[in-house]
Parts: C-alpha cells; sequence; structure tokens
C-alpha cells in the first residue's frame, strides 16, 4: 500500500487507539513494547527504534514506505490499539509518551 492508503487507515481505526486489551496475543504486557516487537519483525533494523523524540512524543526510525509495503489493515489495527499512531505532518511512526 502507499503511504497515503497507511494513513487513512490509521485515520479509519482511531477508534481503536489505545485498546490495548483488544490485541488477542500479546508479545509483551506492555503495548509499546509489543508494537515495536511488531514493527522489529516486518521491518527489521540494526539501529535503535527510536529515532527522535520531543516534549511528550518519539518517532520510529522505521522506514514509512517500507511498512506501508508489508502492513495490514489487520497490522494497523493492532497497532493502532498500542497507542502507535501515523504522524502526518513528521511523515513518521510514533508515540505519545
Amino acid at each position: 500500500m502507499t503511504t497515503e492508503e497507511l494513513a487513512a487507515l490509521f485515520d479509519k481505526h482511531s477508534d481503536e487507539y489505545l485498546e490495548f486489551d483488544r490485541v488477542p496475543i500479546k508479545r509483551s504486557q506492555r503495548p509499546d513494547l509489543h508494537a515495536m516487537l511488531v514493527i522489529d519483525d516486518l521491518c527489521p533494523g540494526d539501529k535503535d527504534i527510536i529515532s527522535a523524540a520531543e516534549h511528550d512524543e518519539f518517532w520510529l526510525s522505521v522506514s514509512v514506505e517500507e511498512f506501508a509495503a508489508v502492513a495490514t489493515e489487520d497490522i494497523v489495527i493492532e497497532l493502532t490499539r498500542c497507542g502507535l499512531r501515523y504522524d502526518n505532518y513528521c511523515e513518521a511512526l510514533g508515540f505519545f509518551a
């Protein structure tokens, strides 16, 4: 999918934001860690997963284009439930702290 389609999926499922109790199989009891493990499986890397932070937000070092190429709607829902969001302004995946 394109990054525009990815952004649209995050918007479409915004009602799932921070509904971690709805994630059926948890890799961790920590929502942010669960999301990072899922992302690392989909887009493995060898550098720190957190690329930047400012005030009460942090962003991931994962290429949005690379993630969009492997993401599905179910994955977006799962990650939204963990608190992950697509930041349109930065064009990056991020969390509020």
